[in-house]
């Protein structure tokens, strides 16, 4: 009886998470003109429309072989809507909205999922699934999916010109003291990387196997680079300047004529930031966010570099005993002292605003203020096992195109805030919420 309640008391925790996240994605759709539903906000990506059914045909595809009754009744659908792009080396898709399901066949086919799932989700026990994969796993990766696209969704509408979308109010933010920039030396160490396989949490196959990389003695900046920090960078001439941008970086600065942050607008002499919901003026102490490519040269103008993988964990996680922390403050679940998590906010906070965030060595704001691009090329850690009912999910991107980021941004959902978590884009990817800070050895 213990056993069987235990099983029901996930199950139920499991499907109240996976409502909050249709939450979250039914909030976003709604905030979207008519108009604009067969808009292509970023060049790299599908249309919206493609999302409204990618997100009920990803759990469709994952459950419906796995519980007894479901039946397919559109497999075109299914196939159309079954995964996203990620177009390397400049190509982009060239489809034309008449080649999308008209939207009334779009939300029927979403609809009927959901309807369908639910019954069969509320009916079925986790002994009643079919397969050799845990019921406890699989709900995790439809739950924490849809939150990725829930941030990918915010960042693509966030490109939108702003009269196509409704506009929403968001938390303020005070402003704390005068910024003073600083660097952190964090003394050489373990960094506690991933996580081990016979532990019970969730993680996806890239957060495994647990491994200890030592990291020597390095120097980190205490903030995140700020829009008026790179401002500097910007007006010193840095996307005219060849010599602080690799061969690839420079030969895309060139051919798309990048010059300047995607958030970034010019207004006569000055520059506004686009907003989520209005172009203002720059806020100078708010995180920039930029691409890998346009951080790293940040990073070389400054005479410095990107911290790896490795070093961005210690400074965010370490301490100078042998045990990490599992949230840089503490092993306290994040709090409204430590900064706006899990959807608070849709803009960015001063990067000196929670000082009670701080690491063990005093690094401040290493989550939910924007993810922070490392040097480190995403691959996998040793003993890397694909998930079998999802092969491509990393393993796909490990092809030396794709760089590691970590932290979080205002859009990250509280779950994917833990430590063995690992993002990647591509370097010249300027659209997600990803801000930097620099190293140097």
């Amino acid at each position: 009886m213990l056993i069987a309640n235990a099983v029901a008391d996930t199950k139920e925790s499991l499907l109240a998470r996976l409502a909050e996240a249709r939450r979250q994605t039914d909030r976003l759709f709604e905030l979207v003109d008519p108009s604009a539903r067969y808009d292509r906000p970023i060049p790299e990506r599908h249309r919206i429309i493609f999302y409204r059914g990618h997100l009920e045909a990803f759990d469709w595809n994952l459950f419906q072989p796995r519980l007894r009754g479901l039946k397919v009744f559109d497999s075109k659908l299914d196939q159309l809507f079954a995964f996203g792009i990620d177009p390397v080396d400049g190509g982009l898709p060239t489809d034309q909205p008449s080649d999308w399901p008209a939207e009334p066949q779009v939300e029927a086919y979403a609809n009927r999922i959901r309807a369908e799932l639910d019954e069969s989700l509320a009916e079925a026990t986790f002994r009643d699934w079919s397969g050799d994969e845990s019921p406890v796993v699989l709900s995790n990766v439809a739950i924490e999916h849809r939150l990725m696209h829930a941030e990918t969704l915010a960042y693509m509408l966030h490109q939108l010109p702003l009269g196509k979308m409704r506009r929403e109010s968001q938390v303020p933010v005070s402003s704390p003291a005068p910024l003073k920039p600083g660097v952190v030396v964090i003394p050489g160490g373990a960094a506690a990387l991933g996580l081990p396989h016979d532990e019970e949490a969730f993680g996806w196959d890239n957060e495994f196997e647990a491994n200890q990389v030592d990291v020597p003695t390095f120097a980190i900046d205490k903030y995140k680079v700020t829009n008026g920090q790179y401002l500097e960078f910007l007006r010193a001439g840095g996307y005219s300047d060849r010599s602080l941008w690799t061969e690839a970086d420079w030969d895309w600065i060139q051919r798309e004529q990048i010059t300047h942050p995607v958030f970034w607008a010019p207004s006569g002499a000055v520059w506004n930031l686009r907003s989520m919901f209005e172009e203002l003026p720059l806020p100078l102490d708010w995180p920039v966010y930029v691409s890998q490519a346009e951080a790293s040269a940040y990073a070389r103008w400054a005479g410095r570099r990107l911290p790896t993988e490795a070093e961005w964990h210690r400074a965010c996680y370490g301490t100078r005993t042998s045990d990490d922390r599992e949230f840089p403050w503490g092993d306290d679940s994040p709090g409204p002292e430590h900064g706006y998590f899990d959807f608070e906010r849709w803009d960015p906070w001063p990067v000196n605003a929670f000082p009670q965030a701080a690491s063990a060595f005093g690094v401040e704001g290493m989550l939910a203020n924007g993810w922070e691009w490392t040097s480190s090329v995403f691959e996998p850690f040793a003993g890397f096992r694909p998930f079998p009912f999802y092969p491509g999910y990393s393993a796909n991107f490990f092809d030396g195109k794709h760089f590691v980021m970590k932290g979080g941004s205002t859009r990250t959902a509280q779950s994917m805030l833990r430590r063995s978590f690992r993002n990647w884009f591509q370097p010249h990817y300027q659209y997600v919420y990803a801000g930097f800070r620099c190293a140097r050895g």
